[in-house]
């Protein structure tokens, strides 16, 4: 998964402006934020997908390289071991913010 820049990037239509400040809509922003967790794990899916390819190739006699499925399988190993990661600090903090008093 590729980190973008953010630089030059044009706000879009359904935003609040507050002084200076372009804020987006709270519903432009939990959709914004649900494609971006969408993609990730697609992306996470993907590699996985590979991975698996490319060890059934190497099983199969297929014309793979060893060092090529070790990359591969390290690389779907790491992006699952990030997610997974990810997914235990939202937990926390979820359960932080239940835990705040009202």
């Amino acid at each position: 998964m590729a980190i973008q820049s953010i630089y030059g990037q044009t706000p879009s239509a359904g935003v609040i402006k507050a002084g200076n400040e372009v804020k987006p809509t709270p519903y432009e922003a939990q959709q914004s934020f649900g494609t971006f967790l969408k993609e990730a794990i697609q992306e996470v899916n993907h590699k996985q997908f590979e991975s698996d390819q490319m060890t059934q190739k190497l099983v199969m006699g297929g014309d793979v390289e060893l060092h090529d499925v070790m990359i591969a399988s390290q690389k779907a190993s790491i992006a699952l071991n990030a997610t997974m990661e990810v997914r235990n600090k939202v937990i926390e903090a979820y359960q932080e913010i239940i835990r705040m008093p009202v």
